[in-house]
């Protein structure tokens, strides 16, 4: 049987392990990929701690995967071997359940398809997707260029798209790191008035060259009052890991605003009041299905988005997912499988 590498983790907080695997057969409902890029998200640190009830060890993380279909399973019509593909967080779900009769596949009762969390990802040479978790991925983009767009991307663009803002309106993204450097591209390429919010000056000159028309500093400023002075936001997307600097966008926000979150922070207080007034909403939101993933990978072939994005061969993982969590990294970090 041929062998592969892998990264996996043999228990929680364990060292990563490079190790050698059989190359894994593909069942019924599911494709095999040949992965050439993946990226390293900070969402793969649930595999890594063990914070997720869900999750069985060894694992091999990594949520953000582009490659190629290597094999393909039984009653599996609608992929062949070939096909340049992408697997996002989201792992499949059943499509009989009331939740997936509405939409609504994150709330599916038979969900536990988590992509590097409840089977193995992306941080390998192969790896063994169900079919409905698999997304097109265009000849345009290279694969170190699309592996980000499967998590990070998706998620901005989904918020963004799912927020209620229409082009013209005043939308603020806060943060420009990871996921918010995306999301001001994508704000500004979707026709929004794009306000990038970040903390520092000199962060102002790559606001602008991603797409935002306004930058405010909010070590300098006060970003809910400068928001006030530009007529309210619609929407602020909020990037970042830090509830109070979300909270401090709130009442920047005008009548009928959102605050959508994709920033995973410890806490968020808001004042009642703040909301009854200015009748003002708090929404989450994940990243998405495939077909989402999809519609992001055309988006940003279209408008021309990209990740910026540090790239390591796989056998410096330790290097790769440590730039990662200590935010060495200004934006994504990329493995690649090459040798």
């Amino acid at each position: 049987m041929s062998k592969m590498r892998a990264v996996q983790i043999q228990s929680p907080k364990a060292p990563f392990e490079i190790v050698e695997r059989e190359i894994p057969e593909p069942g019924p409902g599911t494709v095999r990929i040949k992965v050439q890029a993946c990226g390293v998200c900070h969402s793969d640190s649930i595999t890594r701690e063990g914070t997720f009830p869900l999750v069985s060890y060894p694992r091999v993380p990594g949520h953000e995967v582009v490659g190629v279909v290597d094999a393909v399973g039984s009653g599996v019509p609608q992929w062949t071997p070939g096909q340049r593909v992408g697997v996002g967080w989201h792992g499949g779900n059943c499509g009989t359940c009331d939740a997936c009769r509405r939409g609504d596949f994150f709330a599916c009762q038979t969900l536990t398809a988590i992509t590097g969390i409840t089977y193995d990802g992306g941080y390998a040479e192969y790896m063994v997707a169900r079919a409905e978790a698999v997304a097109r991925v265009p000849d345009e983009l290279s694969a170190v260029e699309a592996a980000p767009l499967m998590c990070a991307g998706v998620t901005t663009f989904n918020g963004l798209r799912n927020s209620g803002a229409r082009p013209g309106d005043l939308v603020a993204v806060l943060g420009v790191g990871g996921l918010g450097h995306l999301g001001v591209q994508f704000a500004a390429k979707a026709g929004y008035r794009t306000v990038a919010i970040a903390r520092g000056k000199d962060k102002e000159a790559l606001a602008r060259e991603l797409g935002a028309w306004k930058y405010i500093d909010s070590r300098a400023e006060d970003p809910a009052a400068e928001l006030r002075k530009l007529g309210g936001a619609k929407v602020v997307l909020a990037t970042v890991t830090n509830g109070d600097a979300m909270a401090a966008t709130v009442g920047g926000l005008g009548a009928n605003g959102t605050l959508m979150v994709i920033g995973a922070a410890g806490s968020l207080t808001v004042f009642p009041g703040q909301l009854i007034g200015g009748k003002l909403s708090i929404r989450g939101w994940y990243s998405g299905t495939s077909i989402d993933s999809q519609d992001t990978l055309a988006f940003s072939v279209l408008t021309g988005v990209r990740s910026k994005n540090e790239v390591f061969p796989l056998d410096r993982v330790d290097e790769a997912y440590e730039r990662m969590m200590s935010g060495g990294a200004r934006f994504r970090v990329v493995l690649t499988m090459d040798r």
